[in-house]
């Protein structure tokens, strides 16, 4: 009877230790459960499937890199050289001619990639190269008669050597060029060589935003 009373009475304990282990846990767990996640700067937020944080392709009615988008950059330094605001005229002219230059850039490059692939959408990139590569090319000028109503013709020579390199000289605005490096003094022999009969061109002061 004692050791039947003993195993009776240990039994009782072990079922007594294993429920409060039992309990134990499901408290520890329940606490876990109910803890605030960390709050803060850093913490990441779930997305917002109505707003999604997703960065959008630029638009190409309205984005900068686009010819809509050079084109308004010319159409303000227009503005500010009618207005004499010659310090944004010119930054507005450089941003035109990047803007101008990347787009012919990119053009080329895809031109290249699907020429022998799909020869219409390689043609339609390369008309698109040579476009935007005219536009660089006329931002470019009026930079440079910006440059040299300024008196800047150590900053004009340059830009306008680069517009016969990629214009030729034989070439309208190729030719415009060459005649301000003629006025300015840079070059010795103008271009065309005038007709025996016919006198030297004088050289002229040099007017923005005429677009010749």
């Amino acid at each position: 009877m004692k050791s039947s009373g003993m195993r009776r009475f240990l039994h009782i304990i072990s079922l007594a230790s294993l429920s409060v282990l039992v309990v134990s846990s499901v408290f520890k767990l329940e606490t876990l459960s109910a803890q605030e996640l960390p709050t803060g700067p850093n913490q990441a937020k779930p997305i917002d499937p109505n707003a999604p944080n997703v960065v959008s392709p630029t638009s190409q009615e309205t984005g900068i890199l686009s010819l809509q988008g050079g084109t308004k950059l010319m159409q303000e330094a227009n503005s500010a050289v009618s207005s004499q605001n010659y310090s944004l005229a010119l930054k507005k002219f450089q941003e035109a001619r990047q803007v101008f230059n990347q787009l012919s850039n990119f053009y080329q490059e895809l031109a290249g990639s699907f020429s022998g692939i799909d020869n219409r959408i390689a043609d339609g990139h390369r008309r698109k190269a040579l476009e935007t590569a005219e536009m660089r090319d006329n931002s470019t000028y009026q930079l440079a008669l910006v440059h040299r109503a300024q008196n800047q013709s150590e900053l004009a020579v340059p830009l306008l050597v680069q517009i016969i390199r990629s214009q030729q000289p034989t070439r309208d605005l190729g030719k415009k060029a060459y005649q301000q490096l003629f006025e300015l003094g840079f070059v010795d022999s103008p271009f065309p060589r005038p007709r025996a009969d016919s006198a030297t061109p004088a050289p002229t002061s040099a007017k923005p935003l005429q677009n010749k």
